[in-house]
Order: structure tokens, then sequence, then C-alpha cells
């Protein structure tokens, strides 16, 4: 059996780091997609020139077209519209709605059997969207925020105890 497939969905801050971390925990081969030209492809050269650095070894590559991510594993969505100051999560649901929609149709088409994890905000509903337009099983499209929320609610209890995160436990 080779290695496992990763693809990420939306190369911004979310979808780079994911990528990066994914490729440093050696999880399998990345690919990472985006439809803004040049930018995951530039993402992704610098993961495998700091792979040697950083001591991991998975193939990291940046693609604009779904095509390369045929026979994905796992697919993690991050793209979609970020918040923008004043708004709120519900702002987003039409916008991103439709970027899950296209992401989703184009996913299922190269990878049959993969499992969908969702990270697009707001996140009920566009873990919903995915699933409905996936056709794949409940249990192979799933949502994560649960461990981010837990980790920014650790955070902020730190900071306002001026204390380390390793010293706060909190679970949502």
């Amino acid at each position: 059996m080779g290695r496992k497939k990763l693809t990420v969905v939306g190369a911004g801050h979310v979808g780079a780091t994911t990528a990066l971390w994914l490729a440093r925990k050696e999880l399998g081969d990345v690919v990472l997609l985006d439809i803004v030209e040049g930018v995951p492809q530039g993402k992704a050269l610098d993961m495998m020139e700091a792979s040697p650095i950083e001591g991991f070894d998975s193939n990291v590559i940046g693609t604009n077209d779904y095509k390369d991510t045929a026979g994905s594993d796992v697919v993690i969505i991050t793209a979609g519209l970020p918040r923008k100051p004043g708004m709120d999560r519900s702002d987003l649901i039409e916008t991103n709605k439709k970027i899950i929609k296209s992401v989703v149709e184009e996913i299922v088409k190269y990878s049959p059997d993969t499992i969908i994890l969702v990270v697009t905000n707001p996140l009920d509903v566009m873990v919903y969207v995915a699933w409905k337009c996936s056709g794949l099983p409940k249990e192979r499209v799933i949502g994560l925020s649960g461990a981010l929320d837990a980790g920014r609610m650790r955070a902020f209890i730190a900071m306002e105890l001026g204390v380390s995160v390793e010293d706060v436990q909190a679970m949502v």
C-alpha cells in the first residue's frame, strides 16, 4: 500500500497551514489546490524546499486543476470567503454555499471514495451542503471546528490569566 493522498482545497492562510502541517506529520502526500493561478504552486514549492531542513518526507504539489486531486483519500476544504469586520458568520452563507457546491462536485468526480473534511464557515451549513452535494454517506463528510474553537478558548483564557496554554484545559 502506497502513501495516502491528501488534498487541501484553498491555499489561503488556513489551507496552506493545513497543508504544511499534514506534510510535516508525514500523513501522506499533499495536493494543495486553489483557483488563483500560481498561489498553490508557489506555496507547495516553498514547503518542498523546506522539507529537507524541517526533516519531513512528504511530497507537496500545488495545482489549479482538480484532475490532480484524483484518488484522494481525504479532502480538506478550507476554500471560502472569510468574514470581514462587522460581518457575522451567517453573512457568508450564500457565497460560501456556492463555493462548497462547486468544490464538492469536482472532488467527488475525481475521488468518489474520499472522506471530506469541511473547515469553511459557517461550518454547520457548509457541512450539510457538502454532504447533500456529494452523495456520500454522512460518515464520510465531517466538519472540523471543535478543536479549533477549544484551542482558541484555551489561548484566550491563558492570555487573560497570564499563564501558559499548557496549564489550561478546555473543551467546546
